[in-house]
Order: structure tokens, then C-alpha cells, then sequence
């Protein structure tokens, strides 16, 4: 039996002890009502998440969380006021796809994009459709992309906002394709929706949620979805890549981080309580409406994943140029 000198032991002592007391921490997870900080406006698919999973952790917890949102910049306002709270789980904050992008959209974050935060769990990732008019002569993507070749810039798609995962997945097309269609902003996917209805502009990216309906209705048609995928819900729309574009691949995505430093034994519990709300049927009904398939990543796979987004959008966004004040 190996012999420890009396620091040692100290030292082994102390950090049993901290590790009894993580454990006992997370055992015991929450006394007290968790703040979940939505980094958008109340109303918004995120918010709605947000609140649609809280519901189903309160039957785990026996305590409802609170939804506080906290939208600007992006998402760095509520992102920032994450980065400066304890590490003990009690505030943890829904992120939306921008989240690992904003490094690139903005001239200096205040935090660091990934030392900053710990991550949970991938909650859930849905796909945008391009569409066109009902009347438009542009049957495929295969059309669109001659168009947008044979006229440079005489081609423009509506979308809701700089930035926006509708935004990213226009300039993929392009970084891709090698084309230039042009991006007007609208103050949302809906307005946007609306120009190309009324011929305004040809085409339009929106998530699903924007759109659906109107695909149903007859009043646009949709040309792709944007995820390597098909949609379960527009199951006979192609999708980017089988329209000619191999490894395009552009989703709208949520999942939920932690501030640094928080206790491994935390992370896993409540990463297990996400798992269950997951399973929790309230909580896939609410993704089905929104187009969303669930996924329940564990910490290291959703760590990964972001850094895999970064990594891929990139060059896209340094071609794209595309900058936020």
C-alpha cells in the first residue's frame, strides 16, 4: 500500500470531499426554480421551446422553471449574462444556430464562444424551405441556379434579416453554387413570404413553421428543404442536395448551455432531465408543429457539433462579408 505524506493526504481529502459535495449537489438538483434565458423576444419558436420543455422538467424538477428572456445583439446580450452567472445550473439559457456564428458577425465578442460555456444537450434542429410563387416560371432549384448564373445579380431572394438562419442558408447556396443571388432583408420571414406571394421578389428561404401552410394552400411551392434530409413534414420536397448540390446542408438548430466551470455530475443530470423531456409526448408534439426532428446530444457531442458549425460557416460568412453593427 503506497505512503502518502500528511499534505497529501490533505490534498486527497479535500478533493474527495469536493467531489462527495458535487455529487450530493447533483443528486439533489434543483431546490430552487431555474432560469432558462431565451435570447429572443417572447412569442418566437425559441421562446416557445423554451417554455414547451420547461412544462416537462417541471414533472421531473417539482419546480417550474423560469423563462426570462433576453433578446439583442444576436443573442449576446443573454449569452453575456450567462457567462456571468454561477456555475451551480440554476441559470442556463436555450440557444439558438447563431450562437458559434456571432464571432464571425460581430468585430468583438465579450465572452469567448466556447471556453465560456458549457454545453448540455442538442435539443432539436429543423429544416428552411425555398420557395417561389404559385405562378413562378422557376419549377426546380436546378432552374433557379441557371437563372441566377446566366443574370449575376438579377436574381434576389427575400429572407428575415441579416444574419438570420434564412440569411445563411441563402449565402450557402451561393458559397456553394457559385452564384450571386441577391439577399433583401424584411423585418421577418412573414413579410418576406408575402413579397414573393405577390411577385415582389421570385424567392423566398424561410423556416418551416413561416411556411408550411402556405405550401399546403397552394399559395407558394416549394422548391427544397435546406437539411441533408427530407422533411417529415413536406416528405415529397427534395432537398438541396439531392437537387444538385451534394453536402449542402443548412438547418435552424436549439440546444442548451451552461456557464463555464460547472460540475461534471451536474452536467449529466441535467442532461438526463433533457433527455426525458424529450420523451415527454407534449414536447415532440410541439417540435412536430414546428417542422423540428429532436436529437438529445450528450454534452461532448453537442460541444462538437458547435465547433463543427463554426468551422463549416466560416468561409461561407468571411465570403458573404456579412457584418452586424
Amino acid at each position: 500500500m503506497p505512503v502518502f505524506s500528511p499534505m497529501i493526504r490533505s490534498v486527497l481529502a479535500a478533493t474527495a470531499l469536493v467531489l462527495a459535495a458535487s455529487s450530493a449537489t447533483a443528486q439533489t438538483f434543483p431546490t430552487k426554480p431555474v432560469r432558462i434565458l431565451v435570447p429572443y423576444a417572447a412569442g418566437g419558436a425559441v421562446d416557445v421551446l423554451a417554455r414547451t420543455v420547461g412544462q416537462s422538467l417541471a414533472k421531473t424538477w417539482g419546480q417550474q422553471p423560469v423563462v426570462e428572456n433576453r433578446p439583442g445583439a444576436g443573442g449576446i446580450v443573454a449569452s453575456q449574462a450567462l457567462t456571468q452567472s454561477p456555475p451551480d445550473g440554476y441559470t442556463l439559457i436555450l440557444v439558438a444556430s447563431g450562437h458559434p456564428l456571432n464571432q464571425f458577425f460581430y468585430p468583438k465578442l465579450p465572452y469567448d464562444t466556447f471556453k465560456d460555456f458549457t454545453a448540455i444537450s442538442e435539443i432539436a434542429y429543423s429544416p428552411l424551405a425555398i420557395v417561389v410563387s404559385k405562378d413562378s416560371p422557376i419549377k426546380t432549384l436546378s432552374d433557379l441556379l441557371t437563372t441566377a448564373r446566366a443574370k449575376p445579380d438579377s436574381v434576389s431572394y427575400g429572407m428575415s434579416g441579416n444574419g438570420t438562419s434564412a440569411h445563411l442558408a441563402g449565402e450557402m447556396l451561393n458559397y456553394m453554387a457559385k452564384t450571386k443571388i441577391l439577399a433583401i432583408p424584411y423585418k421577418g420571414g412573414a413579410p418576406a413570404l408575402t413579397a414573393v406571394i405577390a411577385g415582389e421578389i421570385p424567392v423566398s428561404v424561410n423556416p418551416l413553421p413561416e411556411v408550411v401552410s402556405q405550401i399546403e394552400g397552394n399559395a407558394v411551392r416549394a422548391l427544397a428543404v435546406t437539411t441533408a434530409q427530407r422533411s417529415k413534414a413536406l416528405p415529397n420536397i427534395p432537398t438541396v442536395a439531392e437537387s444538385g448540390l451534394p453536402g449542402y446542408d443548412a438547418a435552424v438548430w436549439w440546444g442548451f448551455l451552461g456557464p463555464s466551470g460547472m460540475a461534471p455530475d451536474l452536467v449529466a443530470k441535467i442532461h438526463a432531465d433533457l433527455a426525458a423531456a424529450l420523451k415527454d409526448p407534449v414536447v415532440p408534439t410541439a417540435l412536430e408543429k414546428m417542422g423540428a426532428t429532436p436529437v438529445g446530444s450528450s454534452p461532448a457531442e453537442f460541444d462538437a457539433f458547435m465547433r463543427a458549425e463554426a468551422a463549416k460557416w466560416e468561409p461561407v460568412l468571411r465570403e458573404a462579408n456579412i457584418k452586424m453593427q
